[in-house]
This record gives C-alpha cells, structure tokens and sequence, in this order.
C-alpha cells in the first residue's frame, strides 16, 4: 500500500492557492504532516480522505485516483479517520458506539461486528470500560475510542488529525505508544503540532509550508537541517538574530536555545526535530532527504 501524489494542486474560490504542484510518495508505515497554520495540511487530508477535489494534478491511494468519483468511493472503504474533533452520541455506550460506527462502515455481520468491537476495545486498553457511556469518558478515553473507530474494518489508510491535542502527560504518552502500533502494511499519516508526537512515533516525515512540500524524508534527516546552528546562550534579554526556540529562567539567569546565526559567547548543541523544523523554516528552501 503506498499513496503517490503528482501535481498536486488546489485553489478555491477567490485564488486562494492552498497547495500547487506538489509531488510525494507516502509508502507503508508511520508518516508525520507537519506544518504552520495555512500550510495546506488541512486541505491535504481533506483530499487524501475524498472529502475534496483537487484542482489540478492526481493522487493514487494503492490502485485508487482520487481525482475519481469511483476512486473517492473505493478509498472511503479503505480509510479510517481520526478527526481533531470527534462527534459522538453522548448516551451510547463505547459498545454501542462502535457497533453504530461499523454498521455505517458496512460491516452487516452481527457476529464480525461483534468480534471487531471487542478486539478493538481491547488494543485501546477500553475492554472493562465497554459498557460503559461516552459521555463519562475523559478526553483520553474518547480520542482512544476515536483510534478503535477508526480501525474498524481493517482499513489500509489511516489519518489522525491532532490525536494528543488537549491530552494530559500521562494519556499522551499513553496514546503515543498506541499510535507507534499502526504502521504495518497500512499507511498512516498523523498531522499534529506538537513536535514530539513526530519524533517519537515516525520515522518519516513530510512538512508543508506556504502550499508547497518543504520537506519530506526521515524524521532523522529534518532534525539534522540545524546540525550546526542549534546553540544555548546565558544573557539579561533576549538576544537579537536567529530564532528562539525556548527560554529557561533559573536563579543564574535567563538560557535562550537559538537556532541561526550564532551570537557571541553561545554554544553549540545537539539539535532536536523542533530545532530542525525551525531550521528549515527559517531557510525558506524545498528539501528533500532519502535516508
């Protein structure tokens, strides 16, 4: 199962171009979709998911073009979706939840319904929590719910959009190790804004910015465009040039971690996938990594 993008472009009504021209291939396993706000992540996945047409260009998902009516459909069969925000019938139990979700995924055996609801239940860590209603759930509980409806059906496309936004520590990490049981055969892309989600459950990595691929290659790979240009710096205020990717305050001082032009009395350090990711976008450069 891989997805292969060419040309890809959208452009709505008032000649706002939200992508143009991109070219990727996403092949089986964990990819991250990152980005600012305005990138395109949103209208990518919307694509992605048959929910809209591109403009120009063409996608396949496995066999499927989307630019399609019949490939729209054949990909909805093949897709689970993890919205940022889920709706859900507050009343229903997570049973009940799931047994409504995979009617509506076609899934008509009573029997096989009954078998995925418990399965899934299960790799969620919800299986004593079945019979219980949704309403009651905490945020965790309902996105980790959200990942078992989106498994329903074995699907071999899955999007995760923002999975641990709002989540405590203890649930995010919780949640991560859920994610990091996707991959496989199937293709998963998880769009999110927090960095560390990226850096600790895929190995590959795509970044948008401006409607353009900026990035796409290893997570390894984005990390090491700020090999070089990640520093720290003790100062009284912030220093001017480079960007600040955090600031510490501790009774010696204020630590700045900058990533840029170093300034004087700074020290390198090893840099991270948030420092890389500030990197390329303060270089404004279409870059592409194979490792």
């Amino acid at each position: 199962m891989k997805i292969v993008i060419e040309g890809l472009g959208k452009t709505y009504r008032g000649g706002q171009v939200a992508l143009a021209g991109i070219e990727l291939r996403v092949d089986a396993g964990m990819t991250g979709l990152l980005g600012p706000n305005g990138a395109g992540k949103t209208t990518l996945m919307r694509i992605l998911t048959g929910v809209l047409r591109p403009t120009s260009g063409r996608v396949l998902v496995g066999e499927h073009d989307l630019t399609t009516s019949a490939g729209r459909t054949a990909v909805k069969r093949l897709l689970g979706y993890l919205p940022q925000e889920l709706s859900l019938y507050p009343d229903l139990t997570a049973r009940e939840t799931l047994d409504y979700i995979a009617l509506l995924k076609g899934i008509d055996d009573r029997k096989a319904r009954a078998a995925q609801t418990a399965d899934l239940l299960d790799q969620v860590g919800l299986a004593e929590h079945g019979s219980r209603r949704v309403g009651m759930f905490s945020g965790g509980m309902k996105r980790r719910l959200g990942i078992a409806q989106a498994l329903l059906g074995d699907p071999r496309l899955i999007v995760v959009d923002e999975p641990t936004a709002g989540l405590d520590p203890h649930e995010r990490m919780r949640f991560r190790a859920l994610l990091a049981q996707l991959g496989g055969d199937r293709v998963t892309i998880l769009s999110t804004h927090i960095l560390d989600d990226v850096a600790q459950t895929c190995p590959r990595v795509c970044v948008l910015g401006g409607g353009a691929l900026r990035y796409h290659g290893t997570t390894a790979g984005l990390t090491e465009a700020a090999a070089g240009r990640t520093y720290l710096l003790r100062a009284d205020s912030q220093p001017s040039g480079g960007t600040v990717v955090n600031a510490v305050t501790d009774s010696a001082g204020i630590e700045y971690r900058l990533v840029g032009d170093p300034p004087p009395g700074a020290t390198v350090i090893t840099p991270t996938l948030e420092d890389g990711y500030v990197a390329l976008l303060q270089a404004g450069e279409t870059t592409k990594s194979t490792r």
